[in-house]
């Protein structure tokens, strides 16, 4: 008995070849695997386009192919709640459930053709060859066809009114900035989400000739933005340790500290390190701690290049004792992150108002126990990259009617956030939005959100 070749067997003509995969198949593949891990499984965005230890596929692409699913998965979820309303515009019915990546490979699809400048048949074309391979998603293929077919034909019925600030802002994060910011604000912040973030560094000394020499301009109280986005580390000055990452709003946060030379300072939940090294620049001898070792890690190698000499430690500041009172501390507690939307645009996705009950919860018991690891009349800057007022206002004016005659209020002077007075509160703590001028002119929109405050143990 003879069997017929499979594609595994030779023949007498020679090996049998498979269809080989259209070219750009493979990263379409993994942005859809990417984008329905993060919105369906919650896994963060960072974690699976780490080079490193994330997402399998991704880490077996191409330069470029990675650079591309970047762009993908970005702009998917930057506009999902807009992708959401014109498949539901386009769809007779919903999609039903357990039908594989078919959702998935339609946001990757349409976020291609309204958001990103990719031809439309590349995108449907792939989106189609990925349906007919995913085996719950293939009784969809023509499914998926015939509705990108149909958007392509009818991009301008489909999208002319739609409202991206309400449809890409999750309601109950509406609500919330809303009723901390008023209405206005708060649409002005979902459309700060839109764009990418700017890339801002700080630098070790003289802002204004790196913003020479590197073609960008000083914001903030000393940051450069760089006018043109690139590769970080084919920059000048990298290799020499100048300057590092950093968003302007994200500085600010330990200058608070005022003149930190020659005193010991902690930094809490201190990495990537940002912060640290701005303290060990200003002469400060730093402890950097940390829960994640493998987050302490890369602190310390940025470290290395920038050439300081910190003392690291991997703890849980729950159960982390000092060895003796700091001089100041700076404690950047772990938070709902809703105020790095531009750089994160998962978080909409991910986030939930239970996320936010639990993270003031340990913000509160962190406060706590730092008041007793520094000096009396030493320091303590408080802040989160948060937007959201329970973790920030709402905390600080807790945190002073828990300690009262232990600590008390040190208000924010504008000369200390570079002349910006509007990210100075009528309560004198420090509050940036996604939508703030970034500098006094009007040149440069956009800073990360971020609130601190500053307080005097006494």
């Amino acid at each position: 008995m003879t069997r017929r070749p499979n594609n595994k067997q030779k023949t007498a003509a020679g090996p049998a070849q498979e269809k080989p995969e259209k070219p750009g198949f493979a990263a379409r593949k993994v942005a859809a695997d990417i984008l329905g891990n993060v919105v369906h499984k919650k896994r963060p965005l960072d974690g699976e386009l780490d080079a490193a230890s994330g997402h399998s596929g991704f880490r077996a692409l191409a330069g470029n192919d990675r650079a591309l699913v970047r762009a993908i998965v970005g702009a998917a979820l930057r506009h999902r709640g807009e992708i959401a309303e014109i498949l539901e515009r386009l769809l007779d019915r919903p999609i039903p459930e357990k039908t594989g990546r078919v959702l998935d490979i339609l946001h990757v699809a349409i976020a291609q053709m309204l958001f990103l400048d990719i031809p439309d048949r590349a995108a449907v074309s792939l989106a189609v060859d990925h349906a007919g391979l995913d085996r719950r998603a293939r009784p969809y293929k023509g499914l998926v066809n015939g509705v990108l077919r149909r958007l392509g034909r009818e991009k301008d019925e489909v999208t002319e009114d739609l409202d991206p600030t309400l449809l890409n802002t999750p309601d109950w994060m509406r609500e919330s900035w809303e009723e901390s910011y008023g209405a206005e604000i708060a649409r002005d912040i979902a459309a700060a989400h839109q764009a990418e973030a700017a890339l801002d560094l700080t630098v070790k000394s003289d802002p204004e000739a790196w913003a020479d020499r590197l073609g960008g301009a000083v914001v903030g109280a000393g940051s450069v933005r760089l006018l043109k986005k690139g590769a970080v580390d084919a920059l000048d000055g990298f290799e020499d340790g100048s300057w590092w990452v950093q968003d302007v709003a994200a500085a600010l946060p330990a200058r608070l500290l005022g003149d930190v030379k020659g005193l010991k300072v902690a930094d809490l939940c201190a990495a990537p390190g940002g912060k640290t090294a701005q303290l060990a620049a200003a002469g400060a001898d730093v402890t950097a701690v940390d829960i994640s070792k493998g987050r302490l890690r890369r602190l310390e190698e940025n470290m290395a290049r920038l050439g300081f000499s910190v003392t690291t430690s991997v703890s849980d500041l729950r159960k982390f004792e000092p060895q003796e009172p700091f001089d100041a501390v700076l404690l950047d507690a772990p938070c709902s992150a809703t105020g790095t939307i531009r750089r994160h645009p998962d978080v909409p996705w991910i986030k939930k108002p239970y996320d936010i009950e639990k993270l003031t919860e340990i913000q509160q018991e962190l406060l706590d126990r730092v008041i007793n690891w520094v000096k009396p009349g030493g320091l303590i800057v408080y802040c989160t990259c948060s937007l959201e007022a329970a973790e920030g206002e709402a905390q600080a004016a807790a945190f002073l009617e828990r300690q009262a005659g232990k600590v008390e209020p040190v208000a924010v002077e504008a000369a200390e956030v570079g002349g910006l007075e509007h990210l100075v509160t009528n309560t004198g703590y420090m509050r940036c939005l996604p939508c703030h001028k970034a500098a006094r002119t009007d040149d440069f929109d956009g800073m990360d959100g971020f609130f601190a405050a500053r307080f005097r143990r006494l």
